[in-house]
């Protein structure tokens, strides 16, 4: 995952923050959801809506792991 270079702060944010936690494991699954559309030779008009609609919440939710990451390292 291209979050941040910083492994140690990834892992100790999924130790101690359970949002994180829960905004990686969600990311992880949908960058596998958006991987078995993207398998196919043609998408129709609803399978490429759904992959936008996924990849925007994918989206939202790696933005959210930034702000914690930015807030921890304001932090410390």
């Amino acid at each position: 995952m291209d979050l941040v270079k910083d492994e140690a702060l990834v892992k100790k944010l999924l130790e101690e923050n359970e949002e994180f936690k829960k905004l990686y494991n969600e990311h992880l699954e949908l960058e596998e959801k958006i991987a078995e559309i993207d398998k196919k030779h043609f998408l129709t008009a609803d399978e490429e809506a759904e992959r936008k609609r996924l990849q925007k919440i994918k989206l939202a939710g790696k933005d959210r792991m930034f702000e914690i990451i930015k807030a921890y390292q304001s932090k410390n």
